[in-house]
């Protein structure tokens, strides 16, 4: 699983100009399934991004966690994290989870998001989205599940 995890302080998805999800201080995960993930890639990132240290503390550190901030999270399916541009000049998909599987396992971490007590918000599988980040800092950070398991 690959995620893009922005520290936001204020985020919103549009379909079709209407509001699905939209949060204050916290974080968006833009997030992709890859063909080789399972429940357990799911369980690692979710606790990743839940304990992930990115919003400051009294001493201006990066040393408290969305949970720690009681932020929310924003979570919108983005495969494209999985193109492969290596080679000539339209990036390939191969190695992102087809659709039931991607559905299956982005929907699992949003479970898991929820269970370590995140108010969570999404995007909607597969639509055409418009999203609204403010990226607060700005702070980016990539994260990968391949380099672990």
């Amino acid at each position: 699983m690959r995620a893009v995890v922005q520290r936001v302080s204020k985020a919103r998805v549009l379909i079709d100009g209407e509001v699905t999800g939209s949060i204050g201080p916290g974080l968006v995960v833009l997030l992709a399934v890859g063909e080789e993930d399972d429940a357990e890639h799911a369980r690692y990132l979710a606790e990743k991004i839940a304990h992930l240290r990115i919003f400051h503390d009294d001493t201006g550190k990066m040393n408290r966690s969305v949970l720690e901030l009681g932020g929310e999270v924003l979570v919108v399916s983005q495969f494209t994290l999985y193109g492969d541009c290596r080679k000539g000049r339209r990036p390939n998909f191969t190695r992102a989870a087809g659709p039931e599987k991607g559905y299956l396992l982005y929907e699992l971490v949003i479970e898991y998001l929820r269970n370590y007590g995140l108010n969570v918000a999404t995007g909607r599988f597969g639509a055409k989205m418009l999203l609204e980040i403010h990226n607060h800092g700005p702070v980016t950070i990539l994260l990968d599940s391949e380099k672990v398991f």
